[in-house]
Parts: structure tokens; sequence; C-alpha cells
């Protein structure tokens, strides 16, 4: 039987090389065979249906370690397999609105503040040292912070700005407190279609995405990616976001060590990005703003190279948002600055 490129094999499977490396990384779906001297992967065409079946699944949002179980079962199984995840996720789901919705409640009934807070803020997009293009995109606002990382390739940079494009309108929102995460969470779900959206010729392009939206005292943090955010309140810096990328669930399973982690090859490998693979799965929070704080939002191109005591130096010693900005772009430029810079910082002040 006639093998199948990797890219013969993607193309006809609908996926992307990189989907298909790791899910043979995964356990999921090795290839027929792997040339010694390349490590160039070749499929059988019998090997189609389980990928499109790997594939649709993850669309649908189920975990890795079930569809290992799905793969093994007859098609009558399987079928009864994802019925009954589909209605543990709707349950689980209905479950989670209602206990959020109620949380929401109470905390904003415990925070009457004294007068509403704003932004005062700087922004910073600028290209690494050694790189051609910007795929890098920034946004910040009275309301709105925003940061987002396209993939590198054709359509990088267009998919990080659609993004932020999609979250522009909530500048304006009139959304109440109790209904902020919910109304971050929906933009966030029409800016993966916009970026989907943004596919041609086959290739579909992809970007990180990590916003905050405030009302009021409260905020609603979304965060898709490797880009970051993080808080700096009474001289202490706090990350608030975790990466979505392969080497921190590897962290995450004790296969690997942080110090590992941040020297492994596969380091910049993403798990979840706006656009790529299954739809959107966010992480979202919700914070009280206090007067006297100051936000970083970033991409990895600064925190990849530039370590938290040394971003909790150049945030503290700043003297405002615009200083600090600079401060960050200096320090990734003295470490080389090997890909782009986009940075975001915004300090919570009395309105």
């Amino acid at each position: 039987m006639e093998l199948l490129t990797i890219g013969a094999f993607a193309r006809a499977a609908r996926l992307t090389p990189k989907a298909l490396r790791l899910y043979d990384e995964l356990g999921l779906l090795a290839p027929a065979a792997v040339d010694p001297h390349s490590g160039y992967r070749y499929y059988e065409p019998a090997q189609l249906d389980r990928a499109r079946l790997i594939a649709a699944l993850r669309r649908a949002g189920m975990p890795l370690a079930e569809i290992h179980t799905v793969c093994r079962l007859s098609a009558e199984a399987a079928a009864e397999a994802v019925d009954a995840w589909w209605r543990r996720v709707s349950a689980d789901t209905a479950a989670r609105r209602r206990v959020v919705a109620l949380l929401v409640d109470q905390l904003s009934e415990r925070s009457a503040p004294m007068s509403e807070p704003t932004f005062r803020y700087a922004v910073r997009c600028t290209a690494g040292a050694v790189r051609d293009s910007n795929e890098d995109a920034a946004y910040a606002g009275d309301r709105l912070l925003a940061v987002a990382d396209g993939l590198r390739g054709p359509g990088g940079a267009a998919a990080s700005a659609a993004a932020i494009d999609a979250l522009r309108p909530l500048e304006l929102t009139d959304a109440p407190a109790a209904e902020l995460l919910a109304t971050l969470a929906d933009a966030v779900t029409a800016a993966d279609r916009t970026v989907r959206a943004h596919a041609t010729d086959g290739h579909q392009p992809a970007t990180t995405l990590t916003a905050v939206l405030r009302r009021g005292t409260r905020l609603a943090l979304v965060h898709v990616g490797d880009t970051r955010a993080y808080l700096l309140r009474g001289g202490e810096l706090s990350r608030l976001t975790q990466d979505h990328t392969y080497v921190q669930s590897q962290v995450d399973q004790g296969r690997l060590t942080p110090a590992e982690a941040a020297a492994h090859p596969q380091r910049a490998l993403l798990s979840r990005a706006l656009g790529a693979g299954a739809p959107v799965e966010a992480d979202l929070a919700l914070r009280t703003a206090l007067v006297g704080d100051r936000y970083l939002l970033c991409s990895d191109g600064l925190s990849a190279v530039v370590g938290p005591a040394a971003l909790q130096a150049a945030l503290a010693g700043a003297d405002d948002p615009e200083s600090a900005v600079g401060r960050l772009v200096d320090l990734a430029y003295a470490e080389g600055a090997p890909d782009n810079i986009a940075c975001v910082v915004a300090d919570v002040v009395a309105g």
C-alpha cells in the first residue's frame, strides 16, 4: 500500500502537520513509518478515519484521555461513549453557570466601592531584534486591556489583530458587573470564530489572547495560549495566568521540572489557541480592582527572556505605566529580543 507523506495526509484529513506531530507525541495517532534519516513521517490512507475522529472529538472539546478510550471502541460503543460524555459536559456547564452567577452576586454585594476606579495605561508593541515581521498586537483603554500573539506564518498578524478587534466593542459595554465574565466569554467565542474565518488556501491562522475587562471594581480576565497577565500589588508580583503549552502540561503531570521546561526545544508549542484545533477553551477568572494595583499583560517575547525578579523590579521601580513599558522593552532587548514584544501596563487609579 502506498504511504502518504505527512503533508498529503494532513490535507486529506483536514488537519495540520503540527497537529499530526502532536497526536503522534501523545500516542493518539502514530505514523505508519518514519524515515530513519530525516525523521519524516508517513501514514497509511486507512488511518484517515482515525485522524478525522480525533480531530472531531478535539473540536468538541473532549479531553485527550477520553479520546484514547473512544478510539479503542467499536463504532457503536464509541457513539454511546461520546453521547454519555456530552451529557456530563452539559450538566457540568449548567451547574458551573449557576455557581458562578451566585458567587458574582454575593461578591458584588460585599464590595460597595466608595468611588469607581479607572485605568492609567501605556502600550508597546515592537518587533524583535531578529524578526522581519511582527505578529503581536496590543490594546489598552479605560475598560479593556488585551495582548495577542499570532502564530508565525501567513495570517499570524491578521489573526492577532482580528482577535483584539473582536474585543474592542467591550470598551463601550454597559453589562453589569454580575454579567462581566459571561460578556467576556461570549466575546472570546466570537473572536475565535473571527480568527477561523481568516483561513486561506488551506492555512488556518491562530493566535493567543490575554485580556482584562473592567466594570467598576470588578475585573474579568480571559486567557488562551502563552501570553500572560501579572499583578503587582503591595510590591509583590504574582502571575495570573497559566501557559497553555505542551511543556506546561508536562510540568503539570510531573514529567518535566520548570527548569527543564524553560530549556525544552518544544517550549513554544501551544496546546490551546484561538483559531486552532477544537473550539476555544479559555481560562476565565474574576478579580477585584484595588487602587494602587499595577497590571502587566505581555507576549512571550518578554516573559520568555525576562525573569520574574527582573519584571518585578522594572514594574515596581517605574513611576508610571509609560516608564514601565519602556523599561520592560529595554530588558527584552538586553537579552537579545529573539521574539516580538507586546506589553500593556495599567495602573488602577481613583476615578
